[in-house]
């Protein structure tokens, strides 16, 4: 669903991702861990299309994203760590503005948004304009665009950051469905104790290069995610 190959970004002389390899399958939940400024975000906005790399390739359901970047973003969603949204709309106009980017039925996109709102218990202000929104609420909206149009991939930069218990909980639960029908989520979280409990693989991230990737219970094995994690980043320290 997701394929990165030997993905190399460079600001300047730094590199942020150096020679980055991941193979992300449908029906997988992979995490992506790592320190502040490991090369996640950078990672993922390469896979979204967002940021242009210096080579390797990234291919979404078998497209490169070089190639063909549109249709890539058309089966995907990608939920920023941010969610940097138009103040001077309602909730609902910026769901319909989604709505009409992806080309979504009346009918199906009225059902959705009902469906994901009452989830994620943002129904009664969506009438109201986002820049009243708290972050928590601002972040909901972001989980629901993504989601109204049925993406085959989601990638996601620390979806957890700013929800409540409820829709955290709610959050999970739509990933497990979501790859159970055969999609694929990619996401980044400092959350360990999260990825460890709702991932099938994991890949860890350090000064750009990976540095430990594959099933949860093969980077892991008897010690916990936190004790894998925190032994890699104090290996040459």
């Amino acid at each position: 669903m997701l394929k990165i190959d030997n993905l190399c970004k460079s600001y300047g002389a730094k590199k942020a991702v150096d020679n980055l390899s991941l193979h992300i399958k449908p029906g997988e939940i992979y995490g992506f861990i790592g320190h502040n400024g490991a090369g996640k975000t950078t990672t993922i906005k390469a896979a979204c299309g967002i940021l242009q790399f210096d080579s390797g390739d990234i291919s979404i359901d078998g497209t490169s994203i070089k190639q063909d970047p549109v249709l890539c973003k058309s089966k995907l969603a990608y939920i920023p760590d941010n969610p940097d949204l138009y103040g001077f709309m309602t909730g609902l106009q910026f769901l319909n503005f989604i709505g009409d980017i992806f080309k979504i039925s009346a009918e199906e996109r009225k059902a959705s948004i009902k469906k994901y709102a009452d989830i994620f218990g943002l129904y009664d202000n969506l009438s109201q304009l986002i820049s009243s929104y708290s972050h928590g609420m601002k972040q909901k909206l972001a989980i629901i665009s993504a989601l109204i149009h049925k993406p085959k991939l989601i990638i996601m930069d620390e979806p957890f950051v700013g929800l409540d218990p409820k829709a955290s909980h709610a959050l999970k639960q739509i990933m497990a469905q979501i790859c159970a029908e055969g999609g694929a989520i990619f996401f980044s979280t400092h959350v360990l104790e999260v990825a460890e409990k709702l991932c099938h693989k994991v890949a860890i991230i350090k000064n750009g290069v990976l540095v430990k990737s594959g099933t949860m219970e093969d980077v892991k094995g008897d010690d916990s995610l936190e004790e894998v994690f925190l032994d890699l980043e104090a290996e040459n320290a």
